[in-house]
């Protein structure tokens, strides 16, 4: 296990004398399904700070890495270096699961936040533990049914409605944790929203803007309140205007 000395959380776009956000590494007594099967074992733990690479595309694969704490995000770049975001990853996640037929990763893992993660050797695992091929299984198929929500989301709801769709997203996966569900601190950047969700980060933020003058989120810079969930739930039905 890695001694790794902890270090602080350094957003680039802080506010001066902001009191800290509250932490992702400290999480909430759950488990989820992989991590309760594995959390006996000695396998490597490794501590990342923010902005720090886990991988990056090109780089062997020698195991997976599960999410323990922090926050993450995945991206692919073309050839002539435009970027692609291609999820935000948290506690529960697997990072590398699509390079699992490949010797090589074949995007970046970039940490958002302070962070641990758990190295999984597949191999000696399948072999261990008769129930690890199962979860890998169940977690393959999980992101191709969230890939396949996302694809619905940015190819049929207009820019609002993608808005609310992450923010509703975002806080029912931190519930599950056993955060709160009414407010967040976003660890990605607005522009890092954008890019997922086929937007433009002014168009980010003038949704977020629309949507606090309705009275449905409370903004302060990268704290994001949910006052009205319903309310955000009933403009996903609405009709959409592009």
């Amino acid at each position: 296990m890695l001694g790794m000395q902890a270090v602080q959380d350094d957003f680039a776009i802080a506010p001066p004398n902001l009191e800290s956000p509250p932490s992702l590494t400290h999480c909430a007594p759950y488990l989820p399904g992989l991590e309760a099967l594995v959390a006996g074992l000695p396998l490597l733990r490794r501590r990342v700070r923010a902005r720090q690479y886990l991988f990056r595309a090109g780089q062997p694969r020698n195991a997976l890495y599960l999410v323990h704490a922090g926050f993450f995000k995945t991206r692919i770049l073309s050839d002539d270096g435009r970027e692609k975001i291609t999820g935000f990853r948290l506690r529960g996640d697997l990072l590398g699961m699509d390079a699992l037929d490949m010797p090589r990763f074949t995007c970046d893992a970039i940490a958002l936040d302070v962070g641990e993660v758990w190295e999984l050797p597949c191999g000696d695992l399948r072999e261990r533990l008769p129930q690890f091929q199962e979860q890998l299984t169940a977690m393959l198929a999980s992101e191709i049914r969230r890939d396949w929500k996302w694809m619905l989301v940015t190819g049929s709801l207009n820019a609002d409605q993608r808005v609310v769709s992450f923010l509703l997203d975002l806080s029912t996966r931190l519930e599950a944790l056993g955060f709160s569900a009414s407010s967040m601190f976003l660890r990605m950047t607005r522009a890092d929203v954008g890019n997922f969700l086929s937007i433009q980060l002014e168009t980010v933020v003038r949704a977020l803007t629309r949507l606090q003058a309705r009275g449905l989120i409370g903004v302060d810079r990268r704290e994001i309140r949910i006052l009205d969930a319903a309310g955000l739930r009933a403009s996903l039905s609405q009709e959409t205007t592009h």
